[in-house]
């Protein structure tokens, strides 16, 4: 059973680290996912600078961050913001949506990020490799983030699922440094590890996703009425992306993955949907595009995706 907690003020939250361990964390898009961690972390006792818009920086100065959790509670924790990176900093977490990665990047020039682990949470496989390109290769640390949480206003958000779990990885990043910022990370709240292997870390997520996003946003229901209307083609996708993850070097486990399914809510939307029935750019390139391409290197056949992939692009989106 869970207790509505009430309302805290971010004086009687906040958690003094000491100096020693103290960091100072910027984040790039503190919109659903960013904003719960800028909060979370920032009510820990962290140093948080958030990277956004000039008003959507300057609600933040003046109001902080207004959060409503099922997992965490309800509390308004402070934050500094600014329009761009102009300090170092010891991590930057890169919570944008990819439809909008090239544009917020400028936030982030390469000179101010110094030799901070640049932590990208995106959905998707193909960022990493651009990233690296961009930045200092060794410091890219990919993750994959678990959590269900959305922006209502600038400053103001809801997270409606119960747990928040991250998965940090890299091929290039030093692993002492992951594991600090594990453990900062896992102190502030989500529950954290580092995994061994970047590409079964993303290709895991991405196996799950990429079925669950196709089919809700192509034909505007939820999970439910997936399992029931479209089972044929939940079980083919489920098989096609395993199939592609697996050529990829990812997991491949189409059973657990319906299995997941199941145990899911059946009113469940992804992020996908929620953004067509919003009228806001989809990241349809980056699941949708992206699987098909991986599956074009590899020699997978993929037709039920590659359907899907192109009715989306044909009605607009």
């Amino acid at each position: 059973m869970t207790t509505k907690q009430t309302p805290r003020t971010a004086q009687a939250e906040r958690t003094e680290q000491p100096e020693r361990t103290r960091r100072t964390v910027a984040v790039l898009g503190p919109g659903g996912v960013g904003g719960l961690l800028a909060a979370l972390l920032s009510r820990s006792g962290h140093r948080v600078v958030c990277l956004a818009r000039e008003d959507t920086a300057d609600t933040l100065r003046t109001g902080g961050i207004q959060v409503r959790s099922r997992q965490f509670g309800d509390f308004t924790a402070p934050v500094e913001a600014d329009t761009e990176l102009r300090e170092p900093v010891d991590a930057c977490l890169i919570t944008v949506k990819h439809t909008g990665l090239d544009d917020a990047l400028t936030r982030v020039p390469p000179a101010a990020l110094g030799d901070a682990l640049l932590v990208p949470l995106l959905n998707g496989v193909e960022h990493p490799a651009a990233l690296r390109a961009r930045y200092r290769s060794g410091l890219v640390a990919p993750a994959v983030i678990r959590v269900e949480a959305t922006r209502t206003a600038p400053g103001v958000l809801e997270h409606d699922s119960p747990f928040t779990e991250i998965d940090l990885a890299s091929d290039t990043a030093p692993r002492p440094r992951l594991d600090a910022l594990a453990a900062v990370l896992s102190g502030a709240g989500p529950t954290t590890r580092v995994v061994e292997d970047e590409t079964a870390a993303l290709w895991a997520k991405m196996a799950f996703l990429a079925p669950l996003a196709l089919l809700t946003t192509r034909y505007g229901v939820p999970l439910g009425e997936v399992r029931t209307r479209h089972e044929d083609e939940l079980r083919a996708l489920v098989a096609e992306t395993a199939a592609v993850s697996r050529a990829c070097g990812g997991p491949a486990d189409p059973a657990a993955a319906l299995a997941r399914y199941a145990a899911f809510p059946a009113t469940t939307r992804s992020s996908m949907q929620r953004d067509a029935e919003a009228g806001r750019p989809l990241e349809l390139d980056a699941i949708g595009g992206a699987l098909l391409r991986a599956a074009d290197r590899h020699g997978v056949a993929v037709p039920v995706a590659a359907r899907l992939v192109a009715e989306l692009r044909e009605s607009g989106h």
